[in-house]
């Protein structure tokens, strides 16, 4: 056994399950660890963002819990802007981690660009842009996120479980993440102003790169104005 691979396990858990804690010690050194997380996925990114600093304070945090005739049903999504320019978005199914995602993340990705989009446009903050959208990666640009669902019989891609593919779930994230991160931006707009700016940032760097490529690919003959055809 690796100490370490488990340890990071194990923190996993802890943090998908707030509230229970997990004792992980080694008796051949001595070695011990206590993972215990109150906030639980909220404190997931807050972990994951440590080392970087965030465009706002707290994680946003929100949750939504189905009860049908059968078991529970639950979407937990955390999330966090930081200044750097990658994007790290963690899912889960029933504390499986999916690492290519699946239909959950596609329905995170389309309400959360709808979502910011949408406020952009009510706001006025768009105006700056020339197309009267940001793409997926610009406001993506600098997030770290944490979706996590609880369903019962959910379908996977295989048997490494990778991947889901359970149809219905994009549709209940998207719904959440719009109703949800939708209110909080109307309560809080200090925060989607920040995410906005950030946003905008990314469309115009996107912008000149593509007009930077184009100039390259027009090439002497085209930059010297002659005509197309001889």
């Amino acid at each position: 056994f690796t100490y370490d691979t488990l340890a990071t396990r194990l923190r996993e858990q802890a943090f998908l399950n707030k509230g229970v804690k997990i004792h992980l010690q080694d008796e051949r050194t001595d070695k011990s660890t206590d993972f215990e997380y109150a906030g639980g996925i909220a404190s997931f990114v807050e972990h994951l963002n440590k080392n970087k600093s965030a465009l706002h304070p707290k994680p946003i945090y929100f949750e939504e819990v189905k009860k049908d005739a059968g078991p529970e049903e639950r979407c937990e999504v955390a999330l966090q802007w930081n200044d750097s320019y990658g994007e790290q978005i963690y899912s889960f199914t029933n504390t499986i981690n999916n690492r290519d995602g699946g239909t959950h993340l596609e329905g995170f990705k389309a309400a959360l660009t709808r979502t910011i989009n949408a406020y952009a446009q009510n706001s006025g903050l768009s105006k700056q842009l020339k197309e009267t959208t940001l793409s997926g990666d610009d406001v993506r640009e600098g997030l770290t996120a944490v979706v996590s669902v609880r369903i019962h019989d959910p379908k996977f891609s295989s048997q490494t479980k990778d991947r889901l593919v359970s149809s219905e779930i994009k549709g209940w994230v998207q719904q959440v993440i719009n109703e949800k991160l939708g209110n909080f931006f109307e309560e809080n707009p200090s925060v989607p102003k920040k995410i906005i700016e950030k946003g905008l940032e990314a469309a115009r760097a996107r912008e000149a790169a593509r007009k930077a490529k184009e100039l390259v690919r027009k090439g002497p003959m085209d930059a010297a104005g002659l005509p197309g055809k001889l």
